[in-house]
């Protein structure tokens, strides 16, 4: 008989430890790796043929909202396709628990208005099967995954259940009592299982009027973006006194001593968001590597995640994405082609672009046209729409209208992301200890397909730029969330952990562009970016995705304190 359900035979392995790769073979049971070595052929049920592959820890996305798309999409895609075996949910402080019934709508619209999410989409795809954050677990853990889940408690939900939906967003200061209910809800869904805490906060505590925070759908703040540094002192007492869990904090308005005094008051890990390595930035980023860098040096576990994917944004008349304020709303809301093509070709509503011109083209420099069908425009293919105004002698506003009009709005453009240079990545890359990725994943549907940002390191900056060793590029990915965001048993291939396997082919992995799919619950439309060259991705010791194709098998697991039931 067997010994093992599946043995891994010949592959190449990268742990993720950081050590350098050797040939061998792993053994899997029970969900768990058995014996890593030379196991004969015949001591496995199955066996994989990994010779030539890649053998590698799944990769762990610490920043996602994927608490809605996990309803009604297993493989979280993008990233399920993308050798992403474990994420994080409920960054940023958003999220859908605790909720009372009569708040449910409201909940759903702010998230449409924070991270784009459509409404009718998540009315269709959420079960609403609970209220408290311990019955948000419980409903995560029914579930079907093809992905393991460990999720945030986001703290708006909390500052509204406890001081009610006007006082949390006029930024009332709470009483003592109040954050001590504040805290004594983290503390329960901590219990339950959650992985820490999430907050963004962008505006001055207490005043709603600032104009500088990310608003909900009624022009209101979000009540993290208020809130007061007491609340966030009570919450990091919470996790001391717990002696687990991590925070994940953002905000212009917390200081970077705050920072580092919660990390103290707490003991605990916190991430930090967001290094983005954008030219326009006055070089901010490096400024907080700095920064990072010094945290390390007083033994302070304060960790930078980098937006380190360079994908292109997709833009088309036909579908919007970006933005959503007049005139490009004006055309976006018009209901038929006709009607699109009329506004287009409206000499008042190209005006109106052309004054509008920081957000439709001078905010993205590299914003081209990336596919026509017509064989007038068919040699401009690839180039900035400045070059082809340069070439033509034409506004470039004009031949961005003139193309879609041509292609009865069928034109594909590409824009770049927060115009990151190459060499920004490249010191994004070269700072060990920061965390890649921060995917957004389930966020931003219309433009943002960054669940990709594995194979992105490994093809872009691995492979084609050689800025970093493979196994330095497997560590960043896998071991170093793990370690950060306390998952107990993942992130390193070893005896006894478990199973969250990739197998690939490194020189034919790949990405594609992002494409549009009306796939989402009410057929609203989002953007994927599909994957080549992932021969295996095992979950849990199951085979989920093969040759690039989904298998529907669900082994993924709700991860209650960072590990699987049972661990």
């Amino acid at each position: 008989m067997p010994s093992y359900e599946i043995v891994i035979k010949n592959g190449i392995v990268v742990d993720g430890s950081g050590a350098p790769r050797f040939r061998g073979d792993i053994a899997v049971n029970g969900g768990r790796i058995a014996r890593i070595g030379r196991i004969p052929a015949e001591e496995g049920a199955r066996v994989i043929d990994a010779t030539g592959l890649i053998v590698a820890p799944g990769f762990i996305d610490l920043h996602t909202h994927y608490d809605a798309q996990v309803f009604w999409d297993p493989y979280v895609t993008t990233s399920g396709w993308h050798g992403v075996t474990s994420v994080v949910t409920g960054n940023c402080g958003f999220g859908f628990a605790p909720v009372r019934p009569d708040e449910r709508e409201r909940a759903m619209l702010s998230m449409t208005a924070v991270e784009d999410i459509p409404t009718e989409t998540l009315r269709q795809g959420l079960p609403w099967d609970w209220v408290s954050f311990p019955e948000y677990l419980d409903s995560l853990e029914r579930t079907p995954k093809a992905v393991n889940v460990l999720p945030y408690v986001p703290l708006n939900p909390l500052l509204v259940w406890v001081l009610g939906l006007d006082r949390a967003k006029a930024g009332d200061k709470p009483t003592p009592e109040e954050n001590a209910e504040i805290a004594r809800i983290l503390t329960e869904a901590m219990e339950a299982g959650a992985g820490g805490w999430s907050a963004q906060c962008l505006g001055r505590p207490g005043h709603p009027e600032d104009r500088l925070m990310q608003g909900d759908f009624d022009g209101t703040p979000m009540p993290t973006d208020v809130m007061w540094p007491e609340t966030r002192v009570a919450v990091a007492e919470a996790l001391a006194r717990l002696g687990r869990g991590f925070m994940q904090l953002s905000g212009t308005s917390i200081t970077e001593e705050e920072f580092e005094s919660l990390v103290e008051i707490s003991g605990r890990p916190l991430i930090w968001n967001a290094l983005i390595a954008n030219t326009r930035s006055g070089g901010l980023y490096r400024r907080k590597i700095e920064w990072l860098k010094k945290c390390q040096e007083k033994g302070l576990p304060i960790y930078g995640q980098a937006m380190t994917t360079d994908v292109p944004v997709p833009f088309s008349w036909l579908y919007g994405g970006l933005s959503v304020r007049p005139p490009v709303s004006t055309v976006f809301e018009a209901e038929t082609v006709e009607e699109k093509i009329a506004l287009l070709n409206d000499p008042q509503i190209r005006a109106e672009l052309k004054e509008f011109d920081p957000i439709v083209y001078h905010a993205y420099p590299d914003m081209r046209l990336h596919r026509t069908f017509t064989d007038e425009y068919k040699q401009y293919e690839g180039l900035r729409f400045k070059e082809i105004a340069e070439r033509t002698g034409q506004d470039p506003i004009d031949i961005l209208c003139d193309v879609t009009v041509a292609d009865g709005l069928r034109t594909e453009v590409h824009t770049g992301q927060f115009n990151a240079s190459l060499e920004g990545l490249k010191e994004l890359v070269d700072y060990e200890y920061l965390i890649p990725g921060l995917s957004d994943g389930g966020a931003h549907l219309k433009t943002l397909s960054a669940g990709m940002y594995g194979t992105e390191y490994i093809v872009e900056y691995v492979r084609k730029h050689g800025w970093t060793s493979l196994e330095r590029a497997h560590w960043r990915l896998s071991a170093l969330p793990a370690h950060c965001a306390g998952f107990a048993d993942r992130g390193i291939l070893r005896e006894g952990a478990a199973a969250d396997i990739i197998v690939y082919d490194y020189d034919r992995l790949a990405y594609s562009d992002p494409e549009f799919r009306h796939d989402l619950p009410a057929e609203q439309l989002r953007t994927v970016i599909s994957a080549t060259g992932y021969r295996y991705i095992l979950v849990n010791g199951q085979v989920t995705v093969e040759d690039d194709k989904e298998l529907g098998v669900h082994s993924g697991a709700l991860l209650r304190h960072g590990a699987s039931t049972g661990a």
